[in-house]
C-alpha cells in the first residue's frame, strides 16, 4: 500500500533518514521499532505530508503524495503528543470534526465508548489527564473508518485496561482488512499485534520483513533478542567492511 523510495532528511547537519526503501504491505499491522533519534517519528511524518524529505519519493496505493493533500482522507493518524483545542469540550471536539469532514456515514465510535468519553463530553479538554488525551487521540484516529491508520507511539500514557482495550482494536481493524503503521518502544507490545517489523537505526533500516522471518533468520523465539542479534550482526558486517 505504501511504497518509500530513497527518502532523505536532514534537520540542519543532523541526518534524520538516509536513503530509506520500504515497502508497507496492504492489510498488515507494521511496527517501526528503533531507538531515540533513529527517524520513527520523521518518517511517519513524511508519509503524512507533514515534514518534506530532502530527496526521495513516497506512493500511496501507487500514487505520488509530494505535493498532494486529498489522500490524507483515507488516513487515521494518532500523534505521539497530544496537543489538542483546550478550550473546547470533549463533545465539541468530536463533533468539530465532524463537521470538518462533511460526510454522511456512520463513525465508529467503538474505543469512543469503550473509553467511556460520552461520560466526560461536557468537559474541556485542558482539564483531562494525559492518559484520557491520548484515549481521546485513539477513538479520533480511528473515528472516519480510515483505509490507513499511522499510530505514533500510541499506547504511551495508557493505562493496562486501555492499552488492553487499544491492541484489540488494532487487531480487529487488520482484520477488516485496514493498513496499520505503528511506532513504539514497547517490544512486547509490537510482538503481540504486529505482522511486519521494520528497525531503524540511525536513519536507515537495519531490518525489513515479517515477525516470523526475523525470529528465523536470528533462531531467537524472543522478538528483542532477535532485534539485539541483528544489530549486532549488521554492526559486525559494517566493521569488517571498514577494515
Amino acid at each position: 500500500m505504501i511504497q518509500i523510495r530513497h527518502l532523505s532528511k536532514s534537520f540542519g547537519h543532523l541526518r534524520v533518514l538516509d536513503d530509506v526503501s520500504l515497502d508497507i504491505h496492504r492489510g498488515t499491522v507494521t511496527a517501526i521499532l528503533g531507538p531515540n533519534a533513529s527517524g520513527k517519528s520523521t518518517l511517519l511524518k513524511c508519509i503524512l505530508g507533514l515534514v518534506n524529505p530532502d530527496s526521495g519519493k513516497i506512493a500511496i496505493d501507487d500514487e505520488p503524495v509530494a505535493g498532494r493533500w486529498h489522500y490524507r482522507s483515507k488516513v487515521g493518524y494518532m500523534p505521539q503528543i497530544a496537543r489538542l483545542p483546550e478550550h473546547l469540550t470533549v463533545a465539541e471536539l468530536f463533533a468539530m470534526l465532524r463537521d470538518l469532514r462533511g460526510e454522511e456515514r456512520d463513525n465508529d465510535i467503538e474505543l469512543f465508548a469503550r473509553y467511556e468519553l460520552g461520560a466526560m463530553g461536557g468537559k474541556h479538554l485542558g482539564t483531562l489527564s494525559g492518559g484520557t488525551r491520548q484515549k481521546i487521540l485513539s477513538a479520533v484516529a480511528f473515528l472516519f473508518s480510515p483505509k490507513l491508520l499511522i499510530l505514533d507511539e500510541p499506547t504511551v500514557g495508557l493505562d493496562p485496561l486501555a492499552t488492553t482495550v487499544f491492541k484489540d482494536k488494532v487487531r480487529k481493524e487488520r482484520d477488516l482488512g485496514r493498513t496499520i503503521l505503528l511506532s513504539s518502544h514497547l517490544v512486547n507490545e509490537v510482538e503481540e499485534m504486529a505482522d511486519e517489523i521494520i528497525y531503524l537505526q540511525d536513519g536507515r533500516p537495519f531490518f525489513a520483513g515479517s515477525m516470523a522471518e526475523i525470529k528465523q533468520r536470528t533462531s531467537e523465539a524472543r522478538l528483542d533478542r532477535a532485534l539485539v542479534r541483528i544489530v549486532e550482526t549488521s554492526r559486525e558486517a559494517h566493521h569488517e567492511s571498514r577494515s
